[in-house]
């Protein structure tokens, strides 16, 4: 597997930045999984320097050079053989101007389009390296921060889908009902919240109590809504199916639910597409089934 990686400024200055954090709790996971990284210039820079991820890593160059674009293009496909990417890490810091540059926005709806995963926590990157152990029957390279994750009876999930994906959402939901029954609480916008509940108790869930709490609908302010929860540490999970092919009237909201989740990055991880969540649920269902035995 390739990968992106991406760090803005803040978190790849100290040697308790985030993309620090992240190599070091992970590099044995990393190298067991055989991942390696296409990684921008500073992100590049500071592993090499701290001696991580040496012989994982080529560089793309720096932002101001292009490297960010040429991570979109690996992305979709890339022009050359063997530079395609499965998936980035991108620390994002939501108050640097970069995080809304066109190739900043353009990365990540790519990814949304090819099914690949987006991971722009600290958080969400420890989980999905779990995700991949997991998955290829390496869970026992678990590390304790990476268990940690996966304590759902601890967490809060919020479930956001657009239009043309509610019924994406209802068919994750359901195929994955007992994994996301596991959280201490669900939260969810307006239209989806209320079709999850009518799948929840037409599945037998109490009808008396909702699965999931309802908010306004996203352009009526859910997001933000969400978004609070989120801001304070209330909501450690956001799956949000996300439409990249339409042109979205509360954008803004988008983005700053978005926001709020890169602000807490310590403690929150955001999936974006079906294909991701489907992934996670697998995983997440597989080390349950692991701890029963």
């Amino acid at each position: 597997m390739q990968y992106g990686l991406v760090a803005h400024r803040l978190h790849r200055i100290g040697q308790d930045c985030a993309l620090l954090q992240w190599a070091r709790l992970c590099e044995p996971g990393l190298r067991e999984l055989g991942l390696h990284f296409h990684a921008t210039g500073g992100a590049h820079d500071v592993l090499v320097v701290n001696g991580l991820l040496r012989d994982q890593l080529v560089s793309v160059g720096y932002g101001r050079d292009g490297g960010l674009m040429r991570l979109v293009s690996r992305i979709a496909g890339g022009v050359e053989p063997g530079t395609v990417l499965d998936g980035v890490v991108f620390f994002i810091d939501p108050v640097n101007p970069t995080s809304m540059y066109p190739e900043t926005l353009a990365l990540k709806r790519q990814c949304i389009i090819h099914a690949k995963p987006f991971v722009a926590t600290l958080a969400g990157a420890i989980e999905w390296i779990a995700v991949e152990l997991i998955l290829a029957g390496k869970a026992d390279a678990l590390f304790p921060q990476a268990r940690a994750c996966w304590e759902l009876e601890a967490q809060t999930m919020a479930l956001v889908a657009h239009d043309a994906l509610k019924n994406e959402m209802l068919a994750f939901a359901g195929d994955h009902f007992d994994t996301l029954s596991r959280f201490a609480s669900r939260v969810a916008t307006g239209t989806t919240g209320r079709k999850l509940n009518a799948m929840a108790w037409s599945r037998g869930w109490d009808s008396s109590r909702p699965w999931v709490t309802c908010y306004q609908s996203g352009p009526l302010g859910g997001d933000a809504q969400i978004a609070e929860r989120v801001l304070d540490l209330q909501c450690q999970k956001v799956i949000f199916f996300e439409d990249p092919h339409v042109a979205r009237q509360h954008e803004a909201d988008i983005q700053l639910l978005e926001r709020s989740v890169y602000s807490t990055a310590h403690a929150t991880t955001c999936i974006n597409t079906p294909a991701m969540a489907r992934r996670w649920a697998t995983a997440a269902a597989a080390l349950a089934a692991q701890r029963s035995r």
